[in-house]
Order: C-alpha cells, then sequence, then structure tokens
C-alpha cells in the first residue's frame, strides 16, 4: 500500500466541498423559502428586501432618525393615506382599498425559526469542538480571524455591521451558487497552504515546546 509523505499535497489531491459539506448549497441553506430569497430565486422578493434593509440603513445610519421617531412618521402616514382612500372611495361611491389581514404566513416565520435554530446549533457545536483543540489547524484560524473582527469592530458601528453581514447573507450564497467550481479550486489550493504553514509550525515550534515526563504508576504493594 503506498504511503504518501505529509506534504504531499499536489493538484490531483481529491477535491472536497467548501467547510467539507455534502449536501448542495440550497440544502445548506435550509431550503424553502429562505434559500430562494438567499439564491435570488425569486428575484422580485430578493431585491425588495434588499431594497428595503437598504432604506433602513440609509434612514438610521445617515439620516440618524430615531426608531420610535420613523415608526410613528410612517404610522402616521399610512394612517393618513388610509382614511383619506376610505372616506374619498364612501364620497364617491368608490371600491374601498383591500388591506390584507396578514402580509406573511405563519409558514414564513416558523421555517425561519427552524432554519435559524439548526444553523446556531450547528455554529455552537463546531465552536465547542475548535475551542477543545479538536481541530487545532481551525483553532488559530478562528484566532485570527476573531482578531481581525475585533479589529474592524472599531471602525464600523453595530448597524453598519448588521447592514454588512446583510449584504454577504445577500450576495455570497448567490455568487458561491453561481461559481461554483472556481471558489472550490481556489478555496482547495488556500486550504493546501494553510495546511502546509501548520505543519510547518507543529514541526518547528509546537513539537520543541518542552513537556513533563509522564508520571510512573506505582506498583501496588
Amino acid at each position: 500500500m503506498p504511503i504518501y509523505s505529509s506534504d504531499s499535497d499536489n493538484e490531483t489531491t481529491p477535491r472536497t466541498k467548501l467547510f467539507g459539506r455534502q449536501r448542495p448549497i440550497r440544502s445548506v441553506l435550509g431550503g424553502g423559502q429562505v434559500a430562494g430569497v438567499l439564491l435570488w430565486e425569486n428575484k422580485k422578493v430578493s431585491a425588495a428586501l434588499s431594497f428595503g434593509m437598504t432604506i433602513l440603513w440609509f434612514l438610521f445610519e445617515v439620516a440618524e432618525y430615531n426608531f420610535v421617531t420613523l415608526f410613528s412618521h410612517i404610522s402616521i402616514t399610512a394612517m393618513l393615506i388610509v382614511f383619506i382612500w376610505c372616506t374619498s372611495a364612501e364620497f364617491f361611491n368608490w371600491n374601498p382599498p383591500a388591506i390584507p389581514r396578514s402580509i406573511l404566513d405563519k409558514s414564513t416565520f416558523h421555517e425561519f425559526a427552524l432554519t435559524f435554530h439548526e444553523r446556531f446549533n450547528q455554529a455552537l457545536s463546531s465552536f465547542v469542538d475548535i475551542a477543545c483543540g479538536k481541530q487545532p489547524a481551525l483553532f488559530f484560524v478562528a484566532i485570527f480571524c476573531l482578531y481581525i473582527l475585533s479589529v474592524i469592530g472599531n471602525y464600523f458601528t453595530f448597524l453598519n455591521f448588521l447592514y454588512l453581514c446583510f449584504v454577504c447573507l445577500q450576495t455570497l450564497p448567490f455568487l458561491y451558487n453561481k461559481y461554483e467550481d472556481e471558489v472550490e479550486r481556489y478555496a482547495g489550493k488556500l486550504t493546501r497552504e494553510v495546511k502546509k504553514m501548520y505543519r510547518r509550525f507543529d514541526s518547528n515550534v509546537l513539537n520543541k515546546i518542552p513537556r513533563g515526563a509522564p508520571v510512573k504508576e506505582k506498583k501496588g504493594r
């Protein structure tokens, strides 16, 4: 049986999916309407959501609107429009406005809650595994990424950070789904380079750290 050295990470190595996933990206995102919105399968809904979140970000961050003030102004404007519409319809014998009693059904919120619950549990489980040292390479990568995130956080407000996360959720899954082969190829190269760097660090630094001698068990008398 042939034995390969630890540094034989070449292009002939079988390519694995990003983050070791086995399912298609739509299943990873939970499927259903949530995945459809993130992958822009329903372009009208995705575009409307992106436009609405951008407007909210602009009002709160750029125009510096207060949430209570904005909510009150929107409510007053909506009530005035409905009142004038209903009064005019009754006065001129027009059809009254058909205002829906519910916009989003329960299944949409239930699906979103289930997807969030599943992803949160998976992230928490991965965090615990990495923190316990089960994957040393990912441990150092996670420490580095968290440090970079802490530095970036000094230059962003919390609202800007949330909006940035929303933009990433609306763009990265769609772009990854569209250019999956190219992303997998470059990600594979990056993963091999990280593994090589960690092996050098392990052999040149970690293995040279002195460790205490194992304690011998005392023989029973």
